[in-house]
């Protein structure tokens, strides 16, 4: 048996190996939340604290300004921003119910079976007992907080009474449940308060939600000095709330604005200039790709797959962590080093592997993984930013609903919207908002889309490198969306013909994403 035999051999084995390997990984995070979930309730949290925005009160401090940020503020917030609340939290109650319940069946089915400890020193952690018991605590906090939205819309006996079930869970949180009735206390006709009252709610409630208890127990308890502390407190948390939607809603809302025009003035551009338009630039044009459909293979499959994904991914990394002489938990910052450790390893590795399986074919001609700063690529990448976000924020709400909240998402963003430490920030700033678009665009629309253009129409090359670049998220929730920006990054490639137009679009998406989760982690708990 020759050695190209061998090779190929090696290849379809391995290819096999990634088909089940991603499968599994996508069927697996189908049962995960989607971290959108998360932002949704994080906003409708500074909505609400927005909502408290007196612009009266400031008028003093901010004579100049008050009249134009109780506009900002009518406009954010909406007529009944507590019933928009309240429809929210029903919402997120509704779908962890649901989701407990599915846990709960899995439970039921899943046979007891018996674990030798000597080894282990103590029980390997059940997964699904600690959804349940994280769903579990979810579904407390989200009873806390609607009761204390229906009785700030002054429904007590129903905000009592949401409080009251939470108690009667047989499953519930202690120091939920403690809450809980400290809340149905302080809002009762004869107010009933807790000696730690007042502890319980600043340790179990945050924000808005804090806020309103506090008030209500401060006016019960006729404490003037400390609820006019709080009041002004709370002025100050508001016009704060303000202005981060302003960052998080009316930016975006521009850009997406703008982005729409300028894909209507292209579609219209294509109509009437048809092959001369920007839509039609160079898309006639496919590279002269001097390698096959095995070379790719050997790319992706032995270099992204083997080397990043198993190799790297399954034994190094793990290897490491049990080396080194890590505080346990991992703090914050350290996790952020360890994902932006963890990410240059692999990309190193598949660059390499990418290098040493097109060595023989060097030089290539001047259209391959061109990246110079001329031929208007910012324009390019900046543009393409625009109109990208409209299509894929479409492509996401239509999606939503398919998913309902499930699907699993990037691990990375949740550890960017929990995390309030600069040094961590910046940290994945670093990882998302330069290592990635650096290596994913040199992979996929640099070697990956100009390949397949030796099998595939240019719009065919788009598609699947785009799917495949989707794919490689492992997430199935965001593969719909990915495969969406996908898209608009080769678009922009395959016309620009300059790496460096995606790699910007891709920095300015992940750069917004990155900073938008930071804003709603801010005080949106």
């Amino acid at each position: 048996m020759t050695e190209m035999t061998l090779k190929r051999l090696l290849l379809i084995l391995l290819t096999l190996g990634a088909i089940f390997f991603y499968s599994q990984t996508l069927f697996d995070s189908w049962q995960k939340p989607q971290i959108q979930s998360d932002l949704e309730l994080y906003q409708t949290n500074i909505l609400l604290q927005a909502q408290e925005w007196n612009p009266e009160n400031a008028a003093s401090r901010l004579s100049n300004t008050s009249k134009n940020l109780e506009a900002a503020r009518a406009a954010f917030l909406g007529k009944q921003p507590l019933e928009t609340a309240t429809k929210q939290y029903e919402k997120f109650r509704k779908s962890g119910t649901s989701n407990l319940d599915k846990i709960q069946l899995q439970l039921a089915k899943k046979p007891t079976t018996s674990v030798d400890t000597s080894t282990l020193g103590e029980n390997p952690p059940n997964q699904l007992q600690q959804s349940l018991k994280q769903q579990q605590k979810a579904i407390a906090q989200l009873d806390l907080r609607l009761g204390v939205i229906q009785a700030a819309q002054e429904n007590t006996d129903i905000a009592i009474q949401t409080w009251t079930d939470l108690t009667k869970s047989p499953e519930i949180i202690s120091d939920s449940e403690k809450t809980a009735l400290a809340l149905s206390g302080i809002w009762s006709n004869s107010p009933r308060i807790l000696p730690n009252a007042e502890q319980l709610i600043k340790n179990n409630l945050t924000g808005w939600f804090r806020f309103t208890s506090l008030s209500r127990l401060y006016k019960v308890q006729q404490r003037e000095g400390d609820l006019s502390n709080l009041l002004v407190t709370a002025q100050k948390t508001a016009e704060e709330a303000i202005f981060k939607l302003a960052i998080v809603v009316t930016l975006p809302l521009i850009t997406g604005v703008l982005g729409a025009v300028l894909l209507i003035v292209l579609i219209v551009q294509r109509l009437i200039q048809r092959e001369n338009s920007l839509w039609e630039k160079n898309g006639d044009l496919p590279w002269k790709t001097p390698w096959d459909g095995e070379i790719i293979l050997q790319v992706f499959i032995f270099g992204f797959f083997f080397t990043g994904q198993i190799l790297i991914g399954q034994f190094v990394m793990p290897l490491l962590l049990s080396i080194l002489p890590l505080t346990r938990p991992i703090n914050v910052q350290t996790q952020a080093f360890l994902v932006l450790f963890s990410y240059l390893l692999v990309a190193f590795a598949v660059l390499a592997v990418l290098y040493f399986s097109i060595k023989n074919f060097l030089p290539l001609t001047a259209d391959w993984f061109h990246a110079r700063f001329q031929e208007k690529w910012f324009l390019w990448g900046c543009g393409g930013y625009c109109v990208a976000l409209p299509i894929v924020v479409i492509v996401s709400l239509l999606n939503q609903q398919l998913w309902q909240g499930q699907g699993g998402s990037n691990p990375l963003l949740q550890l960017a919207l929990e995390s309030q430490d600069t040094v961590a920030l910046f940290i994945f700033f670093i990882t998302a908002g330069v290592a990635a678009p650096l290596f994913e665009e040199c992979l996929f629309r640099g070697f990956l889309l100009p390949s397949l253009t030796r099998y595939l129409p240019m719009w065919g090359a788009i598609v699947v490198s785009s799917f495949l670049f989707a794919i490689a998220h492992l997430s199935l929730s965001e593969i719909i969306p990915l495969t969406a920006l996908g898209m608009v990054l080769g678009f922009v490639y395959v016309r620009s013909r300059n790496l460096l137009a995606p790699m910007l679009l891709h920095s300015l998406w992940n750069s917004g994403t990155l900073i938008s989760l930071f804003i709603l982690g801010s005080n949106g708990k």
